[in-house]
C-alpha cells in the first residue's frame, strides 16, 4: 500500500500549493509557482483554511488585507508583473468577501491572468441551513453566492468531499499556467468540508515542477503566414500582452530590425519594444499615436501578435478591419478575432520561424522609411508636450503635463521605474506620452478598465518587484472608490508613489458625455445634486497620511518636481496629489470610438451627435465592405 497522510481538505490544499514550483522551458532555475496567499478571515474560513495556513505560514506567507476586491487585484498584478510565471491564491469568507472577488475575477478573465480564489461556502451538511450570510435560493437548494463566479472563471469547482482534491486540483493548475487557457480559478470550499480529514496519498505533495510551455504553430500555418507577408508591401505589427507574456521582446526587435516592418503597440503590449527604437511607431488605435494610425489605415496587411484586437485598438473595428490580418496568439479564440490568418503558437517561436522562413526579405525601402519618419515625428510630439514645464496662464496642469513631470524626477531614465493605472483619462494619455525601455515597464488594466485597480495593483507589483519604484498614477474618482490597501502597502513595507490627479469628479466620463449630445450631469461634483453643505472638499494627503503613508499636495509642476524627488528618497508609500483640469486632453492621436448615441432626444445636440455617429457608422461598413 501507498504511504498515506491524514489531513484536513485545507491542509490538503495549502500543502499542495506550496509544493509547486515553476520553470520556463528553455531555463534551468525554478521558483515557488506561488508568492503566497492573501487572506481576509470570517466564519466560512477561519477555522480550516485560516488554520492551514497558520500551519504553512514559514513555505506559503499569509498576507492580510482590507478589502476582498482589491487583495485580488493585488494578487492578478502580481502574477502580471511576473509576466504569469508567478501567481498567489486569495480566501474570503462565504457571502459578501466571496461576491466582492467577482468583480476582480472579471478582471483576471478578461486580460487572461492567473489567480487562484478560495472563497468560503456554506455548509455540505446543511446541518445549519441557512448559516450566517447564507443567500437561500427559493429553487434551486444547492445555489450558493459563490455561484456568482462561474461564469467570470476559467475553471470552477466546488470540492464537497476532501478527495475531490486529487483531481480538482491538478485541473486548477493546469488551468492558472496554460497559456492559452490562463484566467481566474475559483474552488469553492464549503466550511465543513474544509475542517473534514482524508487520508491522502503522500506522493501528492510531492514537490512538482510546472515547465510553462506554449503550442507550436504547424508547417502549414508557417507557410501559409510566410506567402502573406511576402506578398506584403505595407505590413505593421501590432504587439500585445502575449509579446510580453512570451518573453518575446528580443525577438520582436530582431524581426522589426531585419525585416523592416514597423511596430505599433497595445495597452497591454506597451514596453514590447523600447520607445525610442526606429520603428515603433507607438500606440495603435482609440488612445493611439497618429503616426500608428496612419500607417495602420495605409497598410496591406496587419501581423496581430499576442492582441484580443479588443475595439480600442481597432478603432472599434473601423480603423483597419479592411486589412486582411495574420494573427499570432496561443489561443484560438483570439486568433480568430478579425476574420484573419491564424497561427496558433507562442509569439517568440513564430516569429523567430517566421524570420527563418523569411530569409532575406525586407519590406519595401519606400515603406520602412515613412514608417521611421512616423515614429520620429510621433517622438517630437511626445516630447513638445510632456516638457511643458507649466500650465497655460490661468490654467490648471493636465495630465499630460503631469506624466512629463513624473517622467523627469527619475535622475537617469525611467528604465528601472514600473507605472501603473488603470481607468479614466489616464490610460489614454499615458499610452501615448509615458516612455518605457523595459517589458514590464508599463503596467495599465485596461481590458476590464476597472476603477479601483490601481493602488491595489500597484501593491501586487511592487510585492512581485520590490527593486524597482512603483509609480501609480490615478484619478480622484479611482482613489475613492478602492484606497485602502495604502495601509497594507505601509505595514508590508511595500512602498509606493502614489500620484493622484485631482479634477474632482469623473473628468474623461464628462467629457464623453457632452460628446455625446448630453449636457454635464451627474459626473463633476459641480453637476451633481448636493445638500446645504455643497460639494465635499476632499483633502487626499491628510487621508493618505491617515493610513500610514508620507503625503503633500503640490500646486503646481514645479511643486510635483520637488515632491517626487523627496517621494523616492522616502523610506514607506508616498502621496501627492495636485489639481488638475478636466476639461484638457492631449488633442494629437486618436481615432474614432463607438459609443451609440440615442436615436430620439428632445435635445438638438443629442440630435447632432447621432447624425455623426450615424454617419461613422455608414462609414465603417462602407470601408469595410469588399469592392
Amino acid at each position: 500500500m501507498s504511504a498515506t497522510i491524514r489531513l484536513t481538505a485545507a491542509q490538503a490544499l495549502i500543502r499542495y500549493l506550496a509544493a509547486l514550483r515553476g520553470r520556463d522551458a528553455d531555463s534551468d532555475e525554478s521558483t515557488p509557482l506561488f508568492g503566497g496567499v492573501f487572506a481576509i478571515f470570517g466564519h466560512g474560513n477561519v477555522a480550516g483554511i485560516g488554520e492551514a495556513l497558520y500551519e504553512s505560514r514559514h513555505v506559503l506567507p499569509t498576507y492580510r488585507a482590507h478589502n476582498e476586491q482589491a487583495m485580488a487585484h493585488a494578487a492578478i498584478a502580481y502574477a502580471k508583473t511576473n509576466m504569469r510565471r508567478r501567481m498567489m491564491a486569495v480566501t474570503t469568507s462565504i457571502g459578501p468577501g466571496a461576491t466582492n472577488l467577482v468583480t476582480a475575477a472579471a478582471l483576471a478573465h478578461v486580460n487572461r491572468l492567473p489567480v487562484l480564489l478560495l472563497p468560503g461556502d456554506i455548509f455540505v451538511s446543511r446541518a445549519p441551513d441557512p448559516v450566517l450570510q447564507q443567500l437561500e435560493d427559493f429553487s434551486d437548494g444547492t445555489v450558493s453566492v459563490n455561484d456568482t463566479l462561474r461564469p467570470v472563471s476559467r475553471y470552477f469547482d466546488r470540492i464537497v468531499r476532501p478527495e475531490q482534491l486529487l483531481v480538482a486540483l491538478p485541473r486548477a493548475i493546469r488551468a492558472l499556467t496554460d497559456p492559452a487557457l490562463c484566467g481566474p480559478v475559483t474552488l469553492a470550499l464549503p466550511q465543513d468540508v474544509q475542517a473534514e480529514a482524508w487520508d491522502f496519498p503522500l506522493a501528492f505533495f510531492e514537490p512538482r515542477e510546472i515547465v510553462f510551455r506554449a503550442p507550436q504553430p504547424t508547417d502549414d500555418e508557417l507557410m501559409y503566414a510566410l506567402d502573406a507577408i511576402e506578398a506584403s508591401e505595407r505590413p505593421v505589427i501590432i504587439a500585445g500582452g502575449g509579446v510580453l507574456y512570451a518573453k518575446a521582446s528580443h525577438a520582436l526587435l530582431d524581426f522589426a530590425d531585419k525585416h523592416g516592418v514597423p511596430v505599433c503597440e497595445t495597452q497591454a503590449g506597451k514596453g514590447a519594444l523600447p520607445w525610442n527604437h526606429p520603428l515603433h511607431l507607438g500606440p495603435a488605435g482609440v488612445s493611439g499615436s497618429s503616426s500608428a494610425n496612419a500607417l495602420l489605415r495605409d497598410a496591406d496587411l496587419i501581423i496581430a501578435v499576442g492582441t484580443r484586437l479588443q475595439d480600442f485598438t481597432t478603432g472599434s473595428n473601423a480603423l483597419f478591419s479592411h486589412v486582411p490580418i495574420l494573427s499570432v496568439n496561443v489561443n484560438a479564440f483570439d486568433a480568430l478575432k478579425g476574420e484573419g490568418l491564424e497561427v496558433i503558437g507562442d509569439a517568440r517561436q513564430v516569429l523567430d520561424d517566421l524570420s527563418f522562413g523569411l530569409e532575406d526579405w525586407a519590406a519595401p525601402d519606400d515603406w520602412t522609411t515613412r514608417a521611421r519618419d512616423a515614429a520620429s515625428e510621433w517622438v517630437h510630439v511626445v516630447s513638445r508636450i510632456t516638457e511643458q514645464r507649466s500650465a497655460p496662464p490661468g490654467r490648471l496642469p493636465y495630465d499630460g503635463e503631469v506624466i512629463g513631470a513624473v517622467q523627469r524626477s527619475s535622475s537617469q531614465s525611467t528604465i528601472n521605474d514600473i507605472v501603473l493605472c488603470a481607468a479614466g483619462t489616464l490610460p489614454a494619455e499615458l499610452e501615448k506620452l509615458w516612455r518605457t525601455e523595459t517589458p514590464g515597464g508599463y503596467h495599465m488594466e485596461y481590458g476590464y478598465s476597472c476603477m479601483g485597480y490601481e493602488i491595489a495593483g500597484g501593491l501586487g507589483a511592487k510585492m512581485a518587484s520590490p527593486e524597482r519604484e512603483v509609480i501609480v498614477m490615478v484619478g480622484d474618482g479611482s482613489y475613492l472608490m478602492m484606497n485602502s490597501e495604502i495601509a497594507t502597502s505601509v505595514m508590508l513595507d511595500a512602498k509606493l508613489i502614489i500620484v493622484l490627479l485631482d479634477n474632482r469628479g469623473y473628468g474623461c466620463i464628462n467629457r464623453l458625455q457632452q460628446a455625446t449630445g448630453s449636457a454635464p450631469f451627474n459626473n463633476m461634483f459641480d453637476d451633481c445634486v448636493q445638500g446645504s453643505h455643497g460639494m465635499p472638499m476632499i483633502d487626499f494627503a491628510a487621508h493618505a497620511r491617515s493610513l500610514g503613508a508620507i503625503a503633500e499636495h503640490v500646486a503646481d509642476i514645479a511643486g510635483l518636481e520637488a515632491a517626487m524627488e523627496r517621494a523616492r528618497d522616502a523610506d514607506r508609500t508616498y502621496l501627492i496629489s495636485i489639481d488638475t483640469d478636466h476639461t484638457r486632453t492631449t488633442e494629437e492621436g486618436g481615432v474614432w470610438w463607438e459609443v451609440a448615441v440615442p436615436e430620439v432626444s428632445t435635445r438638438e445636440a443629442v440630435r447632432d451627435a447621432r447624425a455623426g455617429y450615424e454617419s461613422a457608422t455608414v462609414g465603417r461598413k462602407a470601408r469595410n465592405t469588399p469592392a
